[in-house]
């Protein structure tokens, strides 16, 4: 969408330089983004993200991550907070989700913005809760390795088994990202899960982690927080799944805030009951104040 007319907005794709700003704005709201998360996203679709400008500044922002042929992600649904209630945000969202085309698209948005999300043909899947605390470590058990043991192909089916598209782009980023430590679970040979930890603007963030049964996660878990003991980590956890609820409680985390997951339509079906932990909301959530209407 362009308009160049003054004080009108214009939406154009946008660069990982122009995304430093919104990410900006993500934290003041107070997401707590990783630190480099955005390179990942940027290589599973590099045209996935929107920026709204008015008279040349940065007022809106939106991504719709493409996957496959079936489905795509949209989040960082954003307004700066001085642009709000002149319709930008929803402009923004009309503009940006003709990229996701036919497929059906994901969010995840905090519960009291369900109506609106509604109205634009989302429907709820499950919820989630980000539970944060102090890391609580105990020892690393032996079949947990270093993620690049298992090697990218049994990773990749992994993965895919626990999401709802494959993501081999997205994938080998976030594994290979400087500062994000990759751990996997090898039983008789066989991968029972993997996770990942990666610097968060504020301690540590858990995502994603994909696992068997809660004692392979419980293992993971053990890996993925040794040596960050006391430092305070979150992991988003589908309230779906009750073993990963009792994990992280039993880990002494506390609950934060909740989101809903959302489709336009169906979905893969993948195995819900191996998601101990959602691999980053940032991508998706958005708070209730962050912008006029449905994301």
């Amino acid at each position: 969408m362009e308009n160049s007319a003054p004080g009108r907005l214009t939406l154009t794709t946008a660069t990982p330089d122009d995304w430093r700003v919104v990410t900006g704005w993500a934290a003041d709201e107070g997401w707590n983004p990783g630190l480099r998360d955005t390179a990942a996203f940027f290589a599973q679709d590099p045209g996935g993200f929107f920026l709204g400008r008015v008279d040349g500044e940065p007022v809106s922002a939106i991504s719709v991550v493409t996957y496959d042929a079936a489905y795509a992600f949209l989040g960082f649904y954003l307004v700066r907070p001085d642009a709000r209630g002149r319709g930008h945000g929803i402009a923004t969202w009309r503009a940006a989700l003709a990229h996701a085309g036919d497929r059906t698209v994901g969010l995840d948005g905090v519960p009291a913005q369900q109506a609106n999300y509604r109205r634009s043909g989302f429907r709820h899947r499950h919820d989630s809760m980000r539970y944060v605390g102090p890391a609580s470590p105990g020892p690393r058990p032996a079949h947990v390795r270093p993620a690049a043991e298992a090697g990218p192909a049994a990773l990749a089916a992994y993965d895919s088994s626990c999401f709802p598209a494959d993501r081999p782009r997205f994938l080998a980023r976030w594994l290979d990202t400087p500062g994000h430590t990759a751990l996997v679970s090898v039983v008789d040979g066989r991968v029972t899960g993997y996770g990942v930890v990666r610097p968060a603007r504020e301690g540590a963030r858990i995502g994603p982690l994909f696992a068997d049964t809660r004692a392979d996660a419980e293992a993971l878990l053990d890996g993925l927080t040794a040596g960050l003991d006391g430092v305070p980590v979150g992991i988003d956890v589908p309230l779906s799944n009750a073993s990963a609820v009792a994990l992280a409680e039993s880990r002494g985390l506390r609950p934060a805030f909740a989101t809903a997951r959302m489709y336009t339509g169906p979905v893969r079906e993948f195995a819900q009951h191996k998601v101990f932990g959602i691999t980053t909301l940032e991508l998706g959530r958005r708070p209730g104040r962050a912008a006029v209407t449905s994301r």
